[in-house]
């Protein structure tokens, strides 16, 4: 059950996110459609290519097709890379010159420089042959995909509580992508001890 909550979320954000692709940036996305005029190259890029990390992460965890189609995972692996550092920079730009103010504007920017860095880190490892190095950066590196799913859970619910949108949105520039680091950080320590133990 709880895969298959997994998949629905991150292919339903990743789907949900290209609707502007059908009606359009300031009907879809009004809070961020200045950055769409200001800077579309960044915008689009990170709105376009996220999704695509995103979607790629349930395949890319999915221990059936890793071991048995390695070629396939390795491949899925690149596109997901390159997803990654082409929407992370245009997230990083997105971030510092983001109008919702310096706390907002700090946690997006750190979410997509620790994003990029997780995720070539995880590469680097890869291609070293360091495939237990590689697996601790991906996850890292999945847990900061993993943002987006996270992000569109607070939006709603600040909102049903009744939250100032200002100030929900500064949290939840940290609070998307934060928890989601230090659960990854645990489960890493984890199963570093049951290794051990073992």
């Amino acid at each position: 059950m709880r895969n298959v909550v997994f998949w629905v979320l991150c292919m339903g954000v990743a789907l949900v996110s290209w609707r502007f692709l059908i009606a359009g940036v300031e009907l879809t996305m009004p809070t961020v459609a200045y950055h769409a005029t200001l800077r579309p190259l960044a915008f689009f890029t990170h709105v376009g290519l996220a999704p695509v990390a995103l979607a790629l992460v349930p395949f890319q965890l999915w221990r059936g097709l890793r071991d048995r189609h390695r070629a396939i995972h390795r491949l899925l692996g690149r596109v997901y890379g390159v997803a990654v550092l082409l929407s992370g920079l245009g997230g990083l730009w997105l971030a510092l010159t983001t109008t919702a103010g310096p706390v907002a504007a700090a946690g997006f920017a750190l979410l997509a420089v620790l994003w990029v860095a997780t995720t070539a880190a995880g590469i680097r490892s890869a291609m070293a042959g360091n495939l237990a190095g590689h697996r601790v950066w991906m996850i890292r590196s999945i847990a900061l995909t993993l943002a987006a799913v996270t992000l569109r859970l607070y939006l709603p619910v600040s909102m049903v509580a009744g939250l100032e949108f200002a100030g929900a949105y500064s949290a939840i520039a940290w609070l998307c992508w934060v928890p989601n680091l230090l659960i990854a950080e645990f489960l890493i320590g984890r199963r570093s001890r049951l290794a051990a133990v073992q």
